[in-house]
């Protein structure tokens, strides 16, 4: 069995991915410690901070490529530009030693507005920005008449430049550390785990029983997640490798990053595993002898199209049999679908889009993005801010970030003067790209910077005699700090923070003994996340709970709309909804994410199991809209010119949109209701007063479309007789008449999927009312029809 061999080789290629980021992290801080310890009197003199080096280093070359490197140089001269600039011109303006704890928060807080608020800077880049206004104003604050107000910010520039360049040295020795190399090396991983788990499906749909059946799908599914990662792995460095194109010319057949190509592969394959998740017994009762040899055949050269595909050989993918491919799509043609036969028929349909679909496709056009991209990353920096517009949002964001920095200095400084930079250091260099869980995120980064402080005591006491040496003791802390920071209990945020904690500790001279500037940097630390809840509460009252909660009857309204787009001839609005549906669905995980991990407090706990659960359901919907539309693709493009049949069909669908319809409608206005009984003191009122003018209400009550089992049976005979018809009219070959049958089998199994998912979806809303209304009795019929009768009454 592969399976085994797989996991240990992916599991092999994780442990070297983090200690070679590791190791490329210390041999970086390295260098900037041998530049600032032994270098030469000029570079010590130019360096006053290495402190910011080191903080450089960590933001620029974890995890990173030499492209991100690459592009990490660009950033870091940009933010300089952005940072330092502006502040020497402050400083003569103001004079140093007219600074003062208020006056030094304004000025920061300022800067920081103007540095975060245009949309198109990159995230690196205002980190770099903000922590060198920090440096800049505090430093200057704290020296006071004796600051030298061009120098010092040159000096805060060189020291970001010693960072950056150990960064670029430390990603080209021993030998360069390549993103087209790690692509190659994760599309080679990706079509081992694809062939595998497409070979493990064509077995299980041909096993002979259940036992068998389920055990080749358990294996299947234990790489699926793998090969997520590795996909995502993949388009992550897409850009990286166009920072790589232009200094390696010699690399230019691997400029294109192929994770479009391989998500061609991942979505058929996601598929199958939904089709033999929904069938109920093995053997598959349509599978015979003819039948079994096309599937045998056809995924051999299916398998070997998957491991064929690689960066540098996209093209050169064999092409099928058409022998073999007209083979398979006959022994389907006679074949009389049932409602039990569904699964099976949409396994085929998938197998079926590997053979009509090439997997070398060319690359998706991207519109104005990709123009975009080509255009360059220095022509956008210089429209940053003529393209800044009045975005509340981001208006929002940059005022928060602006006033969580300037409090953390006003605070931080009026503690301890001296110190005071290191409560609004943390807050510059941690900033956020999006919406964030406020108090898990300061929990991570408060526990990752008193871990990797006191590791760097430690270190410290036993380098005691070895001060000139001591910053080689990092090497085991990157290391350990690579794996938390792909560890779910500390994430990205929580990681860095104890890198940063003990390299500020290691690397430092001139801060006073070891323990003594710990608890100093731990408190000002503490100030400085302090703030930044603060500011967030305050200026961001609506609780992420509330957020999902709003997000969630957004999800049922837009698949409300999808539902009724779901018809031949209008397949642009349904998959423009369907685009929609996806971003709002990852956008209300965002905010499940969020609410999980924030506190309670006085409020109902969040249910986040249902929410999840919710969640699950929309996006298997989703899954189901698209395969649908993909069938209906296909019929569009083989029935053209049988309108009759094609009505029929859509009269056949109706039972099934109707139901779906009406009860995403309902959803969508009972998700919202917060609290039972003050809707039925107010729905009593409004009765009476309907009563006294003669009115009724009878009319808003919209009834849920209901569809028993029997009916839907009934529904798919009538579905399945017009299918019959249809497919006897086509007269372009067997081959075609193939693939007519298992495209509406694939519709009709998507619309079974999607009757069956809003059952469940029912289920769980009414979980979720009853959790917030636990002493009232649900009904969602009762509850949408009192909600509607308000809607009507306002309307009025």
């Amino acid at each position: 069995m592969a399976t085994p061999t797989f996991e240990s080789s992916r599991a092999r290629a994780m442990w070297q991915t983090c200690l070679a980021s590791a190791l490329r992290t210390a041999l970086a801080c390295t260098i900037v410690g041998l530049s600032t310890l032994f270098g030469p009197q000029y570079i010590k003199k130019q360096v006053a901070f290495p402190a910011f080096s080191y903080v450089t280093v960590i933001l620029v070359v974890t995890d990173a490529t030499l492209g991100d490197t690459f592009r990490g140089c660009w950033l870091a001269l940009y933010a300089t530009v952005q940072g330092v600039c502006p502040t020497i011109l402050s400083l003569w303006l103001i004079g140093p030693s007219r600074l003062m704890a208020s006056t030094t928060a304004i000025a920061v807080a300022l800067s920081a507005f103007v540095v975060v608020l245009p949309e198109n800077t990159h995230l690196i880049a205002k980190r770099i920005a903000l922590g060198q206004i920090v440096l800049v104003y505090v430093i200057a604050y704290i020296n006071g008449g004796l600051t030298e107000t061009i120098m010092h910010p040159v000096h805060v520039a060189a020291s970001t430049g010693l960072g950056v360049v150990a960064c670029v040295l430390a990603l080209i020795f021993p030998y360069p550390c390549l993103a087209c190399c790690e692509v190659k090396q994760n599309c080679k991983l990706f079509a081992e785990n694809a062939s595998e788990r497409f070979n493990l499906f064509v077995k299980a749909f041909s096993a002979e029983d259940n036992t068998c059946a389920l055990a080749f799908i358990s294996q299947a599914k234990s790489l699926v997640k793998t090969g997520a990662k590795l996909l995502q792995g993949i388009k992550a460095k897409q850009e990286s490798m166009k920072w790589e194109r232009f200094p390696f010319k010699f690399l230019r057949p691997y400029g294109e990053n192929p994770g479009s190509r391989f998500q061609d592969l991942q979505t058929p394959l996601r598929w199958m595993e939904i089709a033999l998740d929904n069938s109920p017994t093995f053997p598959v009762g349509i599978l015979n002898s003819e039948l079994k040899s096309c599937l045998y055949v056809l995924g051999e050269h299916i398998s070997e199209k998957a491991n064929s595909m690689s960066l540098e050989s996209s093209a050169t993918v064999p092409e099928s049999n058409p022998e073999n491919t007209q083979k398979f799509f006959q022994s389907l043609d006679t074949i009389q679908p049932t409602k039990k036969d569904l699964p099976s028929l949409f396994f085929l349909f998938c197998l079926s889009l590997f053979i009509n679909k090439p997997i070398a496709l060319s690359p998706p056009k991207e519109g104005s993005t990709k123009q975009e991209n080509q255009e360059g990353f220095l022509k956008q920096t210089w429209t940053n801010y003529l393209s800044v517009t009045k975005n509340n949002k981001r208006f929002m964001a940059a005022f928060k970030c602006s006033l969580s920095l300037g409090l953390a200095i006003f605070f931080g400084s009026t503690y301890s003067k001296e110190n005071g930079f290191w409560a609004g250091l943390p807050v510059a260099i941690s900033l956020a790209g999006s919406r964030e869980a406020t108090f898990k995120i300061a929990n991570v980064k408060a526990q990752g910077t008193v871990l990797g402080t006191i590791y760097g005591i430690l270190g410290c006491f036993v380098f005691e005699k070895y001060v000139q040496i001591r910053f080689l003791s990092l090497l085991p802390w990157f290391i350990v700090s690579s794996f938390l920071r792909q560890s779910q209990m500390y994430g990205q945020a929580g990681g860095l923070s104890a890198i940063i904690g003990a390299v500020l500790i290691l690397g430092r001279k001139g801060f006073g003994p070891p323990s003594e500037f710990a608890i100093a940097r731990i408190t000002e630390t503490f100030i400085g996340l302090s703030c930044s809840i603060m500011v967030e509460i305050l200026l961001q009252p609506t609780r992420a709970s509330t957020l999902a909660k709003f997000q969630l009857s957004k999800n049922f309204e837009i698949l409300h709309e999808c539902i009724g787009s779901i018809c031949f001839g209008s397949l642009g609005n349904l998959v423009e909804s369907q685009n929609k549906l996806k971003v709002h669905i990852n956008e209300m995980g965002k905010f499940i994410g969020e609410a999980e991990a924030e506190p309670n407090f006085w409020f109902v706990p969040f249910h986040g199991t249902c929410y999840r659960k919710l969640m699950g359901s929309l996006s298997k919907m989703l899954e189901y809209l698209h395969f649908g539309s993909q069938a209906l693709l296909v019929l569009e493009k083989e029935c053209g010119g049988i309108d009759n049949f094609v009505n029929k069909l859509d009269g056949d669908f109706k039972l099934f949109k109707d139901f779906v319809g009406s009860s995403m409608k309902c959803f969508e206005e009972v998700s919202l209701v917060k609290s039972l009984a003050i809707l039925d003191k107010e729905f009593e009122k409004k009765l009476s007063v309907d009563v006294e003018l003669g009115t009724s209400q009878s009319s808003c009550y919209n009834i849920i479309r209901s569809a028993s089992e029997e009916e839907i049976d009934e529904n798919f005979r009538s579905y399945f007789e017009h299918s019959k018809e249809l497919v006897d009219q086509i007269v372009n070959g067997e081959e075609c008449k193939g693939q007519v049958v298992l495209s509406l089998s694939a519709l009709a199994f998507c619309m079974d999927r999607l009757v069956k998912e809003t059952k469940e979806i029912e289920k769980a809303i009414k979980e979720l009312v009853q959790w917030d209304n636990p002493s009232s009795h649900v009904n969602l019929h009762d509850i949408s029809f009192k909600v509607r009768a308000f809607a009507n009454s306002e309307a009025n």
